[in-house]
């Protein structure tokens, strides 16, 4: 089956593309989704449109994006977390728990761009990646210490 993409897929191809999927990957997720449509005669003179919509729209996040970039790096969370032996933590910080912080730093950032290959679970200073944009990527400070009682 040949669909064409309306947003990036991870994995497939960028929005705009054309792209030949199987058949039940296309109807059961593609498709209920809204990530593509079926790629008929009509639906391919759409796509030129759809195609300088999404550079126009591309080189706009981009720009917020590198803007949003500068103010992340900045940015410094410290999360206090219990710690066992060898400053092993008892659970973890996730990416859920480093968008929540920047959520309330003021920052809007979807959990999914925080590049977080596995939670954290050291005690230890990191520098996490968010993919802002398929060609910007911000690095923000994330500190993870101990708490005080279980230290003394």
């Amino acid at each position: 089956m040949e669909v064409i993409l309306k947003e990036d897929v991870n994995n497939l191809g960028h929005r705009g593309d054309v792209v030949k999927v199987a058949d039940g990957y296309g109807r059961n997720y593609l498709l209920p989704k809204k990530l593509a449509m079926e790629a008929t005669s009509a639906n391919k003179a759409v796509i030129e449109q759809m195609k300088a919509k999404a550079v126009r729209l591309s080189a706009k996040e981009k720009t917020e994006a590198e803007a949003l970039v500068l103010q992340l790096n900045e940015a410094a969370l410290v999360f206090e977390r219990k710690v066992g032996e060898n400053d092993h933590l008892f659970g973890s910080v996730t990416s859920a728990d480093i968008a929540q912080a920047l959520e309330a730093k003021g920052f809007n950032i979807d959990r999914r761009k925080i590049q977080l290959d596995e939670p954290l679970k050291q005690v230890g200073e990191f520098h996490v990646p968010v993919k802002l944009h398929r060609e910007v990527t911000a690095h923000v400070s994330v500190t993870v210490k101990g708490d005080a009682e279980t230290a003394a």
